[in-house]
């Protein structure tokens, strides 16, 4: 079953059109890379997906037809977006950040219970529950803004360019808890990340953008074996 099922989205910013008509899926518990080079679209698609810019085509949600909810209707529905500079709230303690993120949810108990098991996904904020954001290291900010998102109890987490300013060591570390939260939490993930050697490495499938339209697509082991993506992503 497809948790998002996405069929000829276009959009773009005023009269720039800068996607050409995407069909893709993100299968229940699955991470899929969408990889490409600067302006390729990858930023836009996440943006159209979570209702930040307007589009046109059909998304689809758990089967449900959400092409026409706003932003905040698609969060509530299950879209987490982590854009991309992690958009914490630099002048509030992680924990308030973490309670920004549980907007929707209406039971203290039940943001009381997510805050300790996401604490326990990522025993750093624990530690730093007290500290100001903007305080923590690029990494710590990263693991905030995913633990945010998962406040939302959300269906598919959409993360643009993760390891963006990252030390490679943080970037891997990163990574690993992307891939333990797929694993252990069955959370699917949409994967927007300029560092394709390790995004098909957590990926189990991928699509190429490339000037706003899908060129290839395929499990991440065929897309990381094919010559053409081994030159222009891999770097080999």
């Amino acid at each position: 079953m497809n948790i998002l099922q996405v069929q000829a989205l276009a959009a773009g910013y005023g009269s720039i059109r800068v996607l050409h008509g995407l069909d893709f899926s993100v299968g229940e518990g699955a991470i899929v890379a969408l990889l490409g080079a600067n302006g390729a679209g990858k930023t836009t698609t996440l943006r159209a997906l979570s209702g930040m810019i307007p589009g046109r085509g059909t998304v689809e949600l758990d089967g449900k037809d959400v092409s026409a909810a706003s932003a905040a209707d698609r969060a509530r529905l299950g879209i987490a977006h982590i854009p991309q500079g992690r958009g914490t709230f630099v002048d509030f303690t992680v924990e308030e950040n973490l309670a920004l993120g549980a907007y929707a949810v209406m039971s203290r108990a039940q943001i009381r219970d997510d805050m300790q098991r996401w604490y326990g996904i990522f025993p750093r904020l624990a530690e730093r529950r007290t500290q100001r954001a903007g305080s923590l290291s690029g990494g710590e900010q990263q693991m905030l803004a995913v633990a945010r998102a998962l406040m939302a109890r959300p269906r598919i987490l959409m993360c643009d360019e993760p390891s963006l300013g990252l030390a490679p060591a943080v970037t891997r570390e990163l990574f690993e808890l992307l891939q333990r939260l797929n694993q252990q939490e069955g959370m699917a993930i949409l994967l927007v990340e300029q560092n394709a050697n390790l995004a098909l490495r957590i990926a189990s499938s991928a699509y190429v953008l490339e000037n706003g339209e899908i060129t290839l697509a395929g499990s991440a082991d065929e897309l990381r074996d094919n010559p053409l993506i081994r030159r222009a992503y891999l770097g080999r």
